[in-house]
């Protein structure tokens, strides 16, 4: 007899593949060349890391303002912040990172990313010029202040286009991440 449903299963949040997929387009926009190019984002490991961090807190912040079916919005954060975690883990380990030496690793990404995540959202409720002392800060290195403007700006384009996406198209990876360059971010 087939029982309807399994007790030691966690129950599926999202279609299989919707947390790589979401994570792809996470990766794919942090790594569009005009923030390095044209923005002054270092093209290095912790200028590509700082640039992710900018583009998961984006979105993990949406999702805290979603509803979400019977937690869903919640689920999919923890998830994507876990595929995150691995992310992280599977790059130091191709980099060479010794077993012993990964935890402490993880431990200082876990750090930098509650600090920035605590950082951003202290700056965006600041205001554009507090969001970008944040970036400049964190990701400019304490340098080109015009391009931090313009990166904060790019930012609160970016809060403003995902707080307008259904929500089901959020739980569902059926969504994009703005241009890296608009308009409104050149001004």
């Amino acid at each position: 007899m087939l029982w309807p449903f399994n007790h030691f299963r966690k129950p599926r949040l999202a279609p299989p593949g919707t947390i790589e997929a979401i994570y792809g387009m996470i990766v794919t926009q942090a790594r569009e060349p005009i923030f390095y190019r044209d923005l002054g984002v270092p093209d290095t490991v912790n200028g590509r890391f700082d640039l992710l961090l900018l583009h998961l807190w984006l979105l993990l912040r949406r999702l805290r303002t979603a509803q979400g079916a019977n937690g869903r919005a919640t689920e999919l954060s923890q998830a994507l912040f876990d595929r995150f975690c691995e992310d992280m883990d599977d790059n130091l380990r191709e980099m060479g990172i010794g077993d012993q030496t990964v935890p402490k690793r993880m431990r200082a990404f876990g750090e930098a990313f509650y600090g920035r995540v605590q950082a951003y959202d202290q700056a965006i409720e600041g205001g554009d010029g507090a969001l970008a002392a944040a970036i400049c800060k964190n990701i400019l290195n304490g340098t080109g202040l015009d391009q931090a403007q313009r990166l904060a700006a790019y930012a609160l384009a970016t809060e403003a286009d995902l707080g307008r996406t259904d929500e089901a198209a959020l739980l569902l990876a059926s969504f994009r991440f703005p241009p890296a360059l608009t308009e409104d971010t050149t001004r």
